[in-house]
């Protein structure tokens, strides 16, 4: 955060420079709020720029085998180019490093979900999946699993059959080497 804050006090100082070059290119002619109206410009530019590019960026730091399905985009009234171009506020991502098939039941997979927030920290928990269901378990602290890995006091979320979550899930350790099984001496749990 303290980085973007001295961005925008950068590009304040750029937006001064370009206008006070103009006005005295102009010989003076430009009106003389021109300079901090162009402090002004490039500070509003910034941010709108750092607002914009944050999700690619984050995206970009990611690991190949992190995959994001969802950009949650915003329209707001305060911000009206955003009525234009939708502002993404929330980035959620499958985490396939940690992705293990059920050796009891391979329709059962499990994988991490990664949030992130823009200004927020970001949150991961792991989830269940249900690939022929088509369905999804949060696995929690309390989540108990019986002996066959299936949760016993899990709540259940119907997913659709082309829900990029589940499409993720349960395919996508075929194109990292393929998943991982879980093993029967951890009890049914992984």
């Amino acid at each position: 955060m303290i980085m973007e804050f001295l961005a925008v006090i950068v590009a304040g100082f750029g937006g001064f420079g370009v206008a006070h070059l103009l006005h005295r290119l102009s010989r003076r002619n430009l009106p003389d709020w021109i300079v901090p109206v162009g402090a002004a410009a490039g500070m509003l530019f910034m941010l709108v720029w750092l607002e914009y590019t944050w999700a690619g960026r984050f995206e970009a730091g990611l690991p190949d085998e992190v995959i994001v399905v969802s950009n949650n985009e915003h329209r707001i009234w305060y911000r009206p180019w955003t009525y234009i171009v939708p502002l993404s506020t929330r980035i959620t991502a499958i985490d396939n490093r940690v992705r293990q098939t059920n050796r009891n039941n391979p329709d059962l997979v499990k994988t991490g979900i990664i949030l992130k927030e823009r200004w927020a920290l970001t949150f991961g928990f792991q989830s269940l999946f249900d690939c022929a269901a088509a369905r999804r378990a949060d696995l929690t602290e309390g989540t108990r699993l019986n002996d066959a890995g299936i949760p016993v006091d899990a709540e259940w979320y119907q997913l659709a059959s082309d829900d990029p979550f589940l499409i993720v899930a349960c395919g996508g350790g075929a194109a990292y080497g393929g998943p991982r099984e879980e093993g029967s001496d951890s009890g049914g749990r992984g």
